[in-house]
């Protein structure tokens, strides 16, 4: 089979040694076509190393301005000059197991466009990790009256089509990913992956879990403060909710639940 260009893109801040681990994976997988490594703020050090990992492959470009927009306008600014016909989005403490893109490309085949589709993330036990598969996030949802997450349930034998995938490892076409807008940029980081899967969606795409792609999630490598993240996740959250709202008495409910969201994400620690 052969597989369309596919351009890598990793979004870095302060992520630490497990980026060298992600990128040297992308490196070596012969399906990847091109690397783009967007540095929205690394120490001088990690800057330099970068900047030796992409000086001796011409396969790897860096993106850097000095800023640090968020994590969804990161990958916007990376897709905006990837080379690829198809986008694969994967964060920079994951590690992207081999033979795994052909899977994705696989899922595409015959869905309704346009086409997102994520596969199985997993800890270092191979235990399948929180939210890479999801129903659709509505309010109701999320204050308990219904099952969002998929984790526990049985895994399917083949890709089927969900409600949401996770944004640290998934792929799209390139220029639907653009028409769509790419990222919502009002997101700082956290949710903006859930709102793309449902605007997705609601263009009539497909949104598609592949069981049989996978990549290695170390999680919790960045040096970002927690409380930094919660109040981030808490934030864009609250966008979430207003924004997809049904109706003037739902966007009154989030306004009124919105102080509790940030305490509600605190007492999970």
């Amino acid at each position: 089979m052969t597989l369309p260009t596919i351009t890598a893109v990793v979004v870095t801040y302060h992520t630490g040694p497990r980026l060298h681990e992600c990128l040297y994976a992308l490196k070596s997988d012969p399906d990847v076509s091109e690397i783009v490594v967007v540095d929205n703020g690394n120490p001088p050090a990690e800057q330099d190393w970068i900047a030796n990992f992409a000086a001796v492959s011409n396969k790897v470009h860096i993106v850097r301005d000095g800023t640090n927009p968020g994590f969804g306008a990161g990958v916007n600014k990376g897709a905006a000059g990837a080379l690829g016909k198809l986008l694969l989005v994967i964060n920079p403490d994951a590690v992207l197991r081999r033979g795994s893109l052909a899977r994705l490309v696989g899922a595409m085949d015959k869905r309704a466009e346009p086409v997102l589709v994520g596969g199985k993330i997993f800890d270092i036990h191979g235990r399948e990790e929180r939210g890479a598969r999801r129903n659709t996030l509505t309010l109701m949802r999320a204050m308990g009256f219904g099952k969002w997450t998929l984790e526990n349930e049985p895994s399917p034998r083949e890709s089927i089509e969900v409600g949401a995938v996770s944004g640290a490892f998934f792929m799209m076409d390139r220029h639907a990913f653009r028409s769509m807008g790419g990222f919502d940029e009002g997101y700082f980081l956290h949710v903006e992956d859930v709102d793309l899967c449902r605007r997705v969606l609601k263009a009539g795409g497909s949104v598609v879990y592949q069981p049989h792609a996978g990549a290695l999630h170390y999680g919790s490598t960045s040096d970002i403060p927690s409380d930094a993240v919660i109040e981030h996740k808490g934030r864009s959250l609250v966008r979430y909710f207003r924004k997809f709202a049904n109706g003037p008495l739902e966007r009154l409910v989030v306004v009124l639940i919105s102080p509790l969201m940030v305490r509600a994400l605190r007492a999970r620690r």
